[in-house]
């Protein structure tokens, strides 16, 4: 299909008097005019592909279920949030124990096992 465009370019620029150079220059100008509009053809055809991928990319991204990234940023520092707090209120339990084991006059409660915390 570009042979085709460049050969009817050629085509019609010599019948409209395009080439009016005479000798080695005329060919030397339509092999660059053909260059030129083969380079604009290519380039045409490349936003054509590259809008056609990017397309069906979403179209198979979105039928996949795959969360964006930043959905994905934002609950994964809701959850280190979640941590922090958890660590927090497991230290602020640990010391209302110690001070009700205290106040009842009992031993305070053994360490329970903690769960680690994941990096």
């Amino acid at each position: 299909m570009l042979a085709f465009r460049i050969v009817r370019h050629y085509v019609n620029s010599t019948k409209r008097g395009f080439a009016m150079a005479t000798g080695p220059n005329r060919i030397l100008d339509e092999f660059a005019k053909l260059m030129t509009d083969a380079a604009g053809a290519a380039q045409g055809v490349r936003r054509e592909v590259e809008t056609a991928f990017r397309g069906q990319a979403e179209r198979i991204l979105n039928s996949m279920d795959v969360v964006q990234r930043e959905e994905f940023e934002a609950a994964r520092d809701m959850a280190a949030k979640a941590r922090e707090e958890n660590t927090r209120l497991a230290a602020r339990i640990e010391a209302l124990e110690a001070k009700l084991a205290e106040m009842t006059g009992q031993a305070a409660p053994a360490a329970s096992a903690k769960p680690r915390a994941k990096k």
